[in-house]
């Protein structure tokens, strides 16, 4: 049986932060996201856009104690595809209404992308587990802490803005986690296969979110 909805958000709770992956490098795609995995992530968004995708999220959902799902899940045929696959969650730039709906009814995890706060209560609302902060604004702390103050109850996930070294402020100002991008994955790296510098990068993350402790999931 594949780990429950409630599982998942439990993972996320705990765990606070994802690797995800956006390269065109096919080649690159398994050794990074190994990388980031023998690192210390426990929980890997493959983006839909990513070379064979669904094939890595295939192979990696198998991995036990790993939390394997999709990004830029743009359409309900996207959704079932990555669902096929093994995705466990699924993540959006923006807010589709129909994607939030079939996570509901499949028991996934759903992560639409927001900015601002109508925008995250339209997620909520709509029965968004999560909410992406996407873009990351460039006062992303102080941004998180203004909407946590009267919405307190939104489990808000930044990901593009969000760096090895601004984290610890991002947590603090109440992220529920926090996902890295292009700071995890850093495209010299790839181009170069430094892969142990991103397995370096990712042990240091991991341990710097892993400092704020686990946060309650409801």
């Amino acid at each position: 049986m594949p780990p429950t909805r409630a599982a998942i958000l439990g993972a996320f709770a705990q765990h606070r932060c994802s690797a995800i992956l956006r390269t065109n490098d096919r080649d690159a795609v398994r050794p990074a996201l190994e990388a980031a995995i023998a690192g210390g992530f426990k929980i890997v968004e493959v983006t839909m856009t990513t070379p064979d995708a669904l094939e890595h999220i295939a192979a990696l959902s198998e991995r036990h104690g790993l939390v394997v799902g999709a990004g830029t899940v743009l359409s309900v045929d996207n959704a079932k595809e990555a669902m096929a696959a093994g995705a466990r969650f699924l993540v959006s730039p923006v807010t589709d209404a129909q994607i939030v709906t079939f996570c509901r009814q499949h028991d996934l995890v759903s992560i639409p992308g927001t900015l601002t706060p109508t925008e995250m209560m339209t997620a909520h609302r709509a029965g968004a587990d999560i909410v992406k902060l996407f873009p990351g604004p460039s006062n992303g702390p102080d941004f998180v802490r203004a909407i946590r103050g009267p919405l307190p109850f939104l489990r808000i996930f930044p990901t593009s803005g969000v760096t090895e070294d601004n984290v610890d402020a991002w947590l603090q100002a109440g992220s529920f986690g926090v996902g890295f991008v292009g700071c995890l994955f850093d495209a010299e790296d790839i181009r170069a296969r430094r892969f142990d510098a991103i397995k370096a990068r990712a042990a240091r993350m991991v341990a710097k979110v892993k400092a704020h402790g686990p946060i309650a999931p409801s």
